[in-house]
């Protein structure tokens, strides 16, 4: 109960701001560097205490979630590639159920999926050894390695960073690109 109390208070507070948080984000120039330095001081300032568990990599999994997600909607919004509908298109009318529609969600579907868990794994095959290199924890052994919260939490901020962009940006420009939109 105290946690719905806290979540419906946090909402009457930050639901105002939202509209000017999202203009902010989509058109400062400034916007993905402060997107960045937000999340990430955002770890940094959880992460103060001195003894590790996983609630704080989760944390730091959301919060490179989020700033993927942030920068993806700048990007697209700089590069004009997801535009607001025109008021005339709206209400938007649902299309009739087909086989043909089916396939074509079940294949957006498949190749997201396809290219999120490709994104996921090169990441983490990139991110692992360098973080490692810069921290100065042996890498042979990565489930060892992982163990280390130097190593653990910027791995999973820039992995699932990367994934939380590919999914506003990179897979709805694939499916562009073969007409799947």
């Amino acid at each position: 109960m105290a946690g719905v109390l806290y979540s419906v208070l946090i909402l009457l507070f930050f639901l105002p701001a939202l509209d000017l948080i999202d203009g902010f984000n989509l058109t400062c120039r400034y916007a993905p560097l402060i997107i960045i330095s937000l999340h990430l001081g955002l770890g940094l300032f959880s992460f103060t205490l001195d003894t590790w568990s996983t609630s704080r990599g989760d944390t730091a999994q959301i919060l490179g979630t989020g700033a993927g997600v942030a920068l993806a909607s700048h990007v697209n919004h700089y590069l004009g590639l997801l535009p607001d509908p025109t008021p005339d298109q709206l209400p938007f009318t649902l299309p009739a159920l087909s086989v043909g529609l089916v396939a074509a969600a079940v294949l957006r579907l498949v190749l997201g999926v396809l290219v999120l868990m490709a994104t996921r794994a090169l990441m983490k095959a990139v991110t692992i050894p360098l973080v490692c290199w810069v921290s100065r924890v042996p890498s042979g052994d990565v489930r060892k390695a992982r163990q280390h919260m130097e190593v653990e939490l910027p791995y999973r901020y820039i992995v699932y960073g990367m994934v939380g962009f590919n999914v506003l940006f990179l897979v709805p420009l694939l499916f562009s690109y073969m007409q799947l939109s």
